[in-house]
């Protein structure tokens, strides 16, 4: 007689892979649960020693205070509490006092993520950051980079260059504030004399950080995109799709100054796309054109936002940071006084 028949083998692959989901979903949460209880405590020692070390009569020798608090601490908790880190939890709390704000970001913000906010002299500057961050899932390295390439004064001019305001501050996927101006493209490394050729095989070549620099939620779809009008051909340069406004952005690349006629060939080649093009559920779609200069004033009198069109510039180089900085303070105010002679109220905060 031959035995009891064994039981049949568990498949291990699917088994495996059950298992190990569990755990990295585990050890996800545990991660994000430890990182925000470790943000809520150090925001309350910042909140603590804000209010009872350093205001009042007790800030003239709130330094040595916070030394002595220090040493005792960082000899029962570990380095983690020294001085220098208490100054920081400090800094936490003064630069993020409501603690509603803080408690939202704490659940999806790492500590690490904070100390790169809180250097940054701006209030609007830092929430700015801190609701990309959340709302792309930005590493600590991406928002380190983001910061670094001036994301918050690069969308307050191109926010301040479009008619309405009101609107685009209420619709964060508004199609005008998808776009930064200006774009920083030194990462392709392009050297004089180059054309339009060079700059668009330079950016396939490094399209993952192209992306990057165009912001979230971008997909390539062509290049050189055929269109066929009146038996003739035209070439789009680059064609996107946007994810989370469910829309194709082309894109087209001049070398010089934007001129008029660059807008009636991108009117031609939405219209084209519209046609031909958009599938079931997706959004007009919108052009962007990338200039080495963007002729602002010309511009605003096409007033293009109103087909969809946004003109933005593109850097090769990156001048030095007091430079860059300069610059970037001067094109927001120049958008603003444009706006302010038409009779558009700006609001906001100071510049970081």
């Amino acid at each position: 007689m031959s035995g009891p028949a064994s039981p049949p083998a568990l498949p291990l692959e699917p088994l495996h892979d059950e298992l190990r989901e569990l755990i990295a979903n585990s050890r996800q949460r545990l991660a994000a649960t430890v990182n925000a209880e470790l943000s809520q405590l150090y925001w309350r020692i910042g909140q603590r020693l804000s209010r009872e070390v350093l205001g009042g009569e007790r800030a003239q020798y709130g330094t040595q205070l916070m030394n002595r608090l220090g040493e005792r601490l960082a000899g029962e908790f570990g380095r983690g509490f020294e001085a220098k880190n208490l100054r920081r939890m400090v800094q936490f709390a003064q630069a993020f006092p409501e603690a509603e704000i803080v408690a939202s970001l704490m659940r999806q913000l790492s500590w690490t993520h904070f100390l790169q906010l809180l250097p940054l002299k701006s209030e609007p500057a830092r929430h700015f950051y801190a609701r990309r961050c959340v709302a792309e899932r930005w590493s600590v390295r991406e928002l380190h980079r983001q910061i670094e390439r001036k994301a918050y004064e690069r969308s307050e001019i191109a926010s301040a260059q479009g008619d309405a305001l009101a609107a685009l501050s209420a619709d964060a996927n508004a199609p005008a504030v998808v776009f930064k101006d200006p774009h920083f493209l030194d990462f392709l490394g392009l050297h004089q004399g180059h054309d339009e050729a060079d700059l668009e095989s330079a950016i396939l070549r490094q399209l993952e950080a192209f992306i990057l620099e165009l912001g979230r939620g971008f997909a390539f779809v062509e290049r050189q995109k055929r269109m066929i009008i009146d038996g003739e051909d035209f070439h789009l340069d680059l064609l996107f799709f946007h994810r989370r406004l469910r829309r194709l952005v082309a894109i087209e690349l001049k070398l010089g100054r934007f001129k008029a006629a660059h807008k009636g060939q991108m009117e031609l080649y939405l219209k084209w796309l519209d046609k031909h093009e958009r599938q079931p559920g997706e959004e007009t779609p919108i052009g962007l054109i990338l200039c080495a200069e963007s002729s602002r004033e010309q511009v605003e009198l096409l007033q293009m936002h109103k087909d969809g069109i946004t003109v933005a510039e593109y850097w090769t180089e990156l001048p030095p940071k007091a430079e860059l900085e300069q610059r970037l303070h001067a094109a927001l105010v120049e958008a603003r006084e444009r706006l302010a002679r038409r009779g558009v109220l700006l609001t906001g905060g100071e510049d970081e």
